[in-house]
């Protein structure tokens, strides 16, 4: 029904989607932040993830071309 590639096209969307919206938190932090969140992200764990995602997503196009 999905075809053959639908694990590395999940990788992808999730990876993707984990990076880009890391990315996207860091550059522009919420302007009201509600009560207990925090007023940016902290940037380790920031990075963490932005390298996980792409690692995932770089992964998984390399895997559907293959």
């Amino acid at each position: 029904m999905f075809g053959d590639n639908i694990l590395p096209s999940l990788v992808l969307a999730l990876g993707g989607a984990l990076a880009v919206g890391t990315l996207v938190a860091l550059i522009k932090p919420p302007t009201n932040p509600k009560d207990g969140s925090l007023v940016k992200p902290p940037l380790k764990r920031s990075l963490v993830q932005i390298v996980i995602g792409s690692f995932a997503s770089l992964w998984a196009l390399v895997s559907m071309m293959s």
